[in-house]
């Protein structure tokens, strides 16, 4: 085995200035390995201090003739005092075409999920893309989330096999369409993870789990890689449509690309300061997916959203088990929504949930969001969220129908404008299904005007309420569970996207 060292942050280190910056150390060479037949390794250590940018690059001169590169990496975890941030360090891959920003070099990342990786062209790592392992300078990225004050001390084991590379195989993705229903409510969780980025669930447990809960779609949304794309076509069915996406987990936040092309890696290495959102936000739709800001005020490291919302097609205003981090987001959501009316606009933005469920016992499919859409295809349920024709519920078990009506048999249901002068009398319908002793809440541009009974035991009920256009801009509904039951005081069983009153 040879070994070399990066001595404290790296011999011929080089800074890109700006607030995602990067740090390249020397190159490990195998130019000696040439024309060799057998594994060789070399072994590079290093200590980075705390205040280390972003990003650290450690290029690796790869020969011709490799079948396979692997990686193995440690890092110190010391005791830290209460309140202190200790050390992690994520991991991933770039190839010989390079690590520009968007650029066509990224070969995989599994963050801090795994102390391994390999790829080569029949196979990876899952959260890794197979493919040739061609000559050429590669680079480990290494991500330093957090660098307790001591440092962070690394270790990091790269081993080239030579050797003949089997065929790669060519890529098979699901279908954008499932045996639907015609226009119809269509269940789905667009945010999930499983073994190919953090997750501990396998993709055909995920599949299993989706229609155990009654769902009918979901998507696929990865932190930061595409690999999973290729590896869920035999699980879709008439029954489950899969759409495939990244939640593109920045330090300044997260939002899922939701439908995307088939193969579509977006990048994550920028922050808010370096403008560059606007960028990657526009890449998801050019490959035909939407824009999701993800858990917007989650209090982890580097998960509150701080881009703005002026990319976002929808947001998660719910994320998994109910919580006061979703209570702060439908607060805010609501608050966005009285900015439209106030100002004028017809633009809005729905809101969403998924249950982000990365491992046993977290619920897929708690909660749900729930499409109003013309058929089961990536499509039409894009178009359906899009459009704010939905509303989110905490099972399959909870049904809900939201409508307007006017006195000359106008009529409107969620996402959609009842178009009535402002004096006129509008009847709001709200049906419940499914919410045994919840309490129903009519919310609107001033607030909650209704505060039904709780609903019987059966879980089904019926409210109606009167008012006009001038006194309520939109009216959305909210099902509560009694103060004393759930994980929060008070918390949501469903809500829905707002029916707008008025011309």
């Amino acid at each position: 085995m040879c070994e070399d060292d990066h001595a404290g942050i790296g011999r011929r280190a080089v800074f890109v200035t700006g607030a995602a910056a990067a740090l390249t150390l020397a190159t490990v060479s195998f130019a000696s390995a040439a024309g060799g037949t057998g594994p060789r390794t070399r072994t590079v250590r290093g200590t980075l201090p705390p205040g280390s940018p972003d990003f650290v690059y450690v290029p690796v001169e790869v020969p011709r003739g490799v079948r396979e590169l692997h990686v193995a990496y440690t890092y110190d975890r010391p005791t830290v005092p209460a309140g202190t941030q200790g050390n992690a360090l994520d991991i991933g891959l770039f190839d010989e075409q390079g690590t520009d920003l968007g650029g066509r070099g990224f070969r995989g990342w599994s963050g801090g999920a795994r102390t391994e990786f390999f790829v080569r062209a029949d196979a990876a790592t899952p959260g890794y893309v197979p493919g040739p392992v061609r000559a050429g300078t590669w680079h480990i990225a290494l991500g330093p989330y957090t660098v307790a004050p001591q440092g962070l001390s690394y270790e990091i084991t790269i081993t080239l096999t030579h050797g003949e590379p089997d065929e790669a195989p060519r890529p098979v993705y699901p279908p954008e369409r499932a045996k639907g229903r015609g226009r119809a409510w269509y269940r789905g969780d667009c945010h999930l993870h499983s073994e190919y980025s953090d997750g501990r669930y396998t993709l055909a447990e995920i599949a299993e789990l989706a229609r155990a809960a009654g769902l009918d779609f979901i998507n696929s949304s990865e932190h930061n890689t595409h690999s999973a794309h290729a590896h869920w076509a035999d699980l879709a069915g008439d029954d489950l449509l899969i759409l495939l996406g990244e939640e593109v987990t920045t330090r300044n936040g997260h939002v899922v690309a939701l439908g995307t092309d088939p193969g579509t890696f977006v990048d994550w290495r920028y922050r808010a300061r370096d403008n560059r959102f606007g960028r990657f936000a526009r890449q998801i739709r050019r490959a035909g997916g939407l824009v999701v800001p993800a858990h917007p005020h989650a209090t982890c490291i580097g998960c509150n959203w701080k881009f703005g919302f002026g990319e976002a097609d929808a947001v998660e205003v719910w994320n998994g088990a109910y919580t006061p981090d979703d209570e702060v987001a439908l607060a805010d959501w609501d608050g966005m929504l009285v900015a439209s009316v106030r100002d004028g606009r017809r633009d809005w933005i729905p809101a969403m949930g998924s249950s982000d469920s990365h491992r046993s016992p977290d619920v897929i499919g708690r909660p749900q969001t729930v499409v109003l859409a013309d058929d089961l295809t990536r499509e039409a349920i894009q178009e359906g969220i899009r459009a704010g024709r939905s509303y989110v519920a905490e099972s399959s078990k909870v049904a809900l129908s939201l409508t307007a009506s006017g006195g000359r048999g106008e009529h409107a249901g969620i996402g959609e404008r009842l178009r009535v002068a402002a004096d006129t009398p509008v009847t709001v319908r709200l049906e419940v299904t499914g919410a045994p002793r919840c309490t129903v809440r009519l919310v609107t541009d001033q607030g909650v005007l209704f505060t039904g009974d709780p609903l019987p035991v059966s879980g089904a009920g019926v409210v109606e309420w009167r008012t006009t256009a001038s006194y309520a801009a939109y009216v959305r509904a909210e099902v509560r569970h009694e103060a004393a039951a759930g994980p929060l005081p008070g918390a949501l069983a469903a809500f829905t996207n707002p029916v707008f009153l008025g011309s």
